[in-house]
């Protein structure tokens, strides 16, 4: 059975920073894109940031551009992301998930196959 599981989320004061991770388990992730998403409730599903298989392409939302970073660790079939500059606009809940087919091209329209259940990021101002 395939799992996502996040961690890392917290309560953190604005300016502050924050380092999500995800591990998969069940099967490996190492030539597949990844991304962190988030949501706040009654609003729809954003995608925050993703990384291809190899980590040479990234993809950030404009929200988030210069202060988030996404990484992977594809021997440990993690994925990370590194909130700096937080502001109260980033509190959601964030979430990770995997592209089921490989070698894909990272972008704002890839669909992905499996989720996590999210871990929740809460800032205060």
């Amino acid at each position: 059975q395939v799992q996502l599981v996040e961690s890392g989320g917290g309560l953190v004061q604005a300016g502050g920073s924050l380092r999500l991770s995800c591990a998969a388990s069940g099967r490996t992730f190492r030539r597949n894109s990844m991304g962190w998403f988030r949501q706040v409730p009654g609003k729809a599903r954003e995608l925050v940031a993703a990384i291809s298989w190899s980590g040479g392409t990234t993809y950030y939302a404009d929200s988030v551009k210069g202060r988030f970073t996404i990484s992977r660790d594809n021997a440990k079939n993690t994925v990370y992301l590194q909130m700096n500059s937080l502001k109260s606009e980033d509190t959601a809940l964030y979430y990770c998930a995997a592209d089921g087919d490989t070698f894909r091209r990272v972008g704002p329209t890839l669909q992905y196959d499996f989720w996590g259940q999210g871990t929740q990021v809460t800032v205060s101002s």
